[in-house]
């Protein structure tokens, strides 16, 4: 889905990651995307909420990418499913954008699948980082 680079998340939003992916699957059976998610969190270094650089992607995040293949940026703010909304550019993690971009920072070239083809997304800019600004509950 995305490229191997090495990723962070703070141990709070693996937490709380995983007891969703944990409610979810006794619910839903396990889809892709939500196997997707708990590959990338696994593999993730995971790091102290106070110590995470403000340029990582972490949940709650207002993050600005940029499409490499229509020069378009989109901006929007990573959440967790319940919290999604299009219309204000709220979207799931859960969503394949959205368990590509968590954990990534601002640089960093994301391949996503899309169909017909394979679109590549970097991230410009991370407007908003909960732990950057001291929000460390969200």
């Amino acid at each position: 889905m995305n490229t191997k680079n090495k990723i962070c998340v703070t141990h709070f939003d693996y937490n709380r990651l995983k007891l969703m992916i944990s409610d979810y699957t006794k619910r839903n059976k396990m889809d892709p995307n939500t196997k997707d998610l708990l590959g990338e969190i696994e593999r993730a270094q995971k790091v102290d909420s106070h110590s995470i650089p403000a340029n990582f992607v972490t949940m709650n995040s207002v993050i600005e990418l940029k499409n490499l293949n229509e020069l378009e940026f989109q901006e929007f703010r990573l959440v967790f499913p319940e919290d999604a909304n299009t219309e204000q550019n709220k979207i799931s993690v859960l969503a394949p954008i959205g368990t590509a971009i968590l954990g990534y920072k601002i640089g960093d070239v994301i391949h996503w699948k899309v169909p017909g083809g394979e679109n590549q997304f970097q991230i410009t800019s991370i407007k908003y980082q909960p732990e950057a600004n001291g929000d460390y509950h969200l």
